[in-house]
Parts: structure tokens; sequence; C-alpha cells
């Protein structure tokens, strides 16, 4: 299975979340980029994020969160 670039892009949107406490959301603006803005569309119609332009991480969310980190160290450099 090949990464395409929507999954790029909504495990980059992922990494936005500080995963210290699903308490904690973010608020993607009318003027943000419009690759974040679809990204975060997506994850909502995914479950994964409480509101359409971001809000908190669902249980789910916040699973895929702690594994796009992960993955994210382990392939830096």
């Amino acid at each position: 299975m090949a990464i395409d670039q929507n999954m790029t892009d909504e495990l980059n949107a992922l990494t936005h979340y500080n995963l210290d406490s699903m308490q904690i959301g973010i608020k993607v603006h009318h003027d943000a980029n419009p690759t974040m803005i679809s990204a975060i569309q997506r994850l909502h119609e995914k479950g994964l994020v409480t509101q359409v332009d971001g809000g908190y991480l669902t249980p789910c969310g916040m699973e895929a969160a702690q594994h796009a980190h992960q993955l994210i160290s382990a392939l830096k450099p």
C-alpha cells in the first residue's frame, strides 16, 4: 500500500495536535492553507477529529496522532 498525497497531508495535520491532552484542540481558519483545510475535513469525515475545522481529537484520532508522531520520529534522519 503506497502513501498518497492525501494520506501525507492527513498525517501532517495530525502532528499539529498536542498529544499531552485531549483537551487541547486546534482551529483551522478559512484562510489557512487549502491543503490543511482539506486534510482536517477528511479527518473529520473519518471520525478522527470532532469538528470540520479541527476541534479535538477523538479517542481514535488520539491513537492515530500518536502513531503519526511515532512514524515521523522513526523516519527522521
